[in-house]
């Protein structure tokens, strides 16, 4: 048997040879950190025995790709584990998902978190047993024949749905299930998992079929990755927009008016007035126009577009208005093409860059609702530029250089760039869609910021840039788009008469910003843990009378630095100083201004910042002026 490594060297070996015992002729840590193999482009087994002339990459535990076998290895052994624990349970799917995996199982007793430490211990002996995992294949029969005697009923049903032949089973000790893998040489392989919850699924998503039960879990090469893991889940609860946004009395959702529609309280509308704000003047700083659109439109206009052909199933139910059926928005983009066709327009015009904050209504089901960053009515930071031809590559440039512009305002600095390009099903020239897949590429190298390439990733409508951002935790958020679209200007007959006097088709051009600014704001708040930029704080200071004879100066000092445009507030409540001092900083104040007979006889404030502690004493007019320039500064 001949292999070819990565770095194209060539070597020979018995035939038979597994990619284990190759990794071993090449060193011992190899073969301790090898997971998997890549034999001629196909993930397999380290077991597998090879044979002929191969090209081999031996998958170290370092890779996302190793990361995914060890946790489907463990799915499987929590599978394992829940089988010896409850040997009446029926089995249902386990896949990886982005950070761990998950098993579904069909049980009569209903399982809680505390049972999940059971499961736990039988996983953790099945880990010490260091069972050899074993791959077979099968024909269809013999599997279903497997299934049948054991009365699985879900994993009938699934082979019953597979056309390919053989199939492949995956033998663990007593334990066997079907599977693709490729999986782990053996359950000892596994040195650090964590179940983590136990929640109600549907066989299929399909909410007519059996409710099962799924256990949620993670697994990771060492202890401390998953304490790392563990630290950051916790850190990410702590920074949970719906529960600061309760905590800070930002805003609400409530059953009386509907699930997935927002209601912001005076504080959170106070920071996303001073979103909005800053948003419409840097549009009109960057040679935007702003535009406002109705909340509702005909039928027809939906069907131009294709909405009620593609889109209906997240659109809600028409109102009948006169005899004529009329749709809550699920987008804005025709609204704009209207204003467009107001009237005739000619080349030297463009291009048009409209922006709106349209408030746009979309159908989810409630099972996927989440806080802010999944709702059922939002709005959206929309733009749409159409421009000529020739204009093009310099507008991706001015957006894309836009959106880096205001994220990086609002506080984040990690960014990656995605570009999708054209599926095999697309509409357009295809001249133009090479142009615009051009002008992406070309804007994205211009930056520097790291990128990806998503071959045939693009919408059927045009190609596309994602800007992705980075929060405090490492996380990553989608928020900027720029797309293409030859779709819409092609269904409304967009044109402009042109130099020589002809019809031509415009490009256009859709640019989300912001994204949502309820799902930004979702985003912001877990960024900052609530502790909004001074520029944002819904209350920048609060003052803090030590007794009450010094209330009246209090007031005084309210007003004169409201006149100076600070957000500030006193609190004169009957309690200790210190008391009402970490009252402000839970509410993510971040200037509390104590005021005692020493600061009223010398018409001074006393300073404490949230993070700094104290600050001193300062005069009236020095701090005005300097909280002003911390807001100009929007740091």
């Amino acid at each position: 048997m001949r292999v070819v490594f990565p770095d194209q060297s060539l070597k020979e070996f018995p035939d038979g040879y597994t990619p284990l015992q190759i990794a071993e002729t090449i060193s011992g840590r190899l073969a301790k950190e090898a997971v998997a193999a890549e034999v001629n482009g196909q993930l397999v087994d380290l077991n597998t025995g090879l044979s002929g002339v191969v090209s081999l990459k031996i998958i170290k535990n370092d890779t996302p790709a190793a990361l995914e076998i060890l946790r489907h290895t463990t799915a499987h052994v929590m599978a394992q584990a829940v089988k010896r624990l409850y040997p009446q349970v029926k089995l249902a799917i386990g896949p990886t998902i982005e950070n761990g995996f998950y098993y579904d199982f069909d049980l009569a007793e209903s399982l809680s978190t505390a049972d999940l430490a059971k499961i736990e211990a039988e996983m953790a002996r099945i880990i010490s047993a260091d069972l050899p995992i074993r791959r077979a294949e099968v024909a269809k029969a013999a599997a279903l024949n497997f299934y049948e005697t054991t009365e699985e009923k879900y994993k009938q049903e699934l082979i019953a749905g597979l056309a390919e032949e053989p199939l492949s089973f995956y033998e663990q000790g007593e334990f066997k299930d079907l599977c693709r893998g490729p999986h782990l040489p053996s359950t000892g392989r596994i040195k650090a998992f964590k179940l983590m919850s136990v929640a109600g699924a549907y066989w299929r998503g399909d909410s007519d079929r059996e409710m099962l039960q799924r256990i949620y879990g993670t697994a990771f090469f060492s202890k401390k990755e998953l304490d790392n893991y563990l630290n950051l889940l916790a850190e990410a609860a702590k920074r949970d927009h719906r529960k600061l946004g309760k905590e800070l009395d930002l805003f609400s959702i409530d059953e009386q008016v509907g699930s997935g529609l927002v209601l912001w309280h005076p504080k959170g509308a106070r920071i996303r007035y001073e979103i909005e704000q800053f948003w419409r003047e840097e549009h009109y700083k960057n040679g935007y126009d702003l535009v406002y659109t109705p909340h509702v439109g005909k039928a027809n206009l939906w069907e131009t577009s294709g909405h009620l052909g593609f889109y209906n199933e997240s659109m809600y139910a028409p109102m009948d208005v006169e005899g004529q059926a009329y749709y809550a928005k699920p987008m804005n983009c025709p609204f704009h093409i209207a204003i467009y066709q107001s009237k005739g327009r000619s080349y030297r015009e463009l291009p048009f860059r409209w922006a709106e904050l349209g408030t746009v209504y979309r159908y989810e089901k409630s099972g996927v609702l989440h806080g802010l960053m999944r709702v059922r009515g939002f709005t959206q930071d929309d733009a749409h530029i159409i421009c000529r031809p020739d204009q093009m590559p310099a507008e991706i440039d001015r957006a894309l250089n836009f959106c880096l512009q205001m994220m990086r305002t609002f506080g984040f600095t990690d960014f990656k760039l995605y570009l999708s390009t054209k599926p095999e099903k697309a509409v357009g020239e295809v001249g133009r869609w090479e142009e615009a897949t051009v002008a992406l590429r070309q804007a994205i190298a211009k930056t520097g910021l790291p990128s990806q390439v998503d071959e045939g990733g693009g919408a059927f409508y045009g190609p596309k840039i994602d800007l992705k951002i980075k929060d405090a935790l490492g996380r990553e958020w989608q928020c900027s788009t720029i797309q293409f679209d030859f779709n819409l200007p092609e269904r409304f007959n967009l044109t402009y008469k042109g130099s020589d006097g002809a019809a031509h088709q415009p490009y256009m051009i859709h640019r989300a910003l912001l994204g949502s600014l309820e799902r930004f704001f979702g985003i912001l708040i877990e960024h900052y843990e609530g502790a909004m930029p001074l520029w944002l704080a819904p209350v920048q200071a609060v003052i803090l009378p030590v007794l009450p004879e010094q209330h009246e100066y209090a007031e005084r000092l309210r007003e004169e630095l409201s006149r100076a445009g600070i957000r500030v507030e006193v609190d004169g409540r009957n309690e200790k100083i210190g008391y009402r001092i970490r009252e402000a900083q839970l509410q993510k104040v971040l200037y509390m201004l104590v005021v005692g007979d020493r600061e009223v006889a010398q018409e001074t404030i006393a300073v404490r910042g949230r993070k700094q502690g104290d600050l001193g004493v300062q005069k009236v007019a020095g701090l005005i002026q300097s909280l002003q320039e911390e807001m100009r500064q929007r740091v």
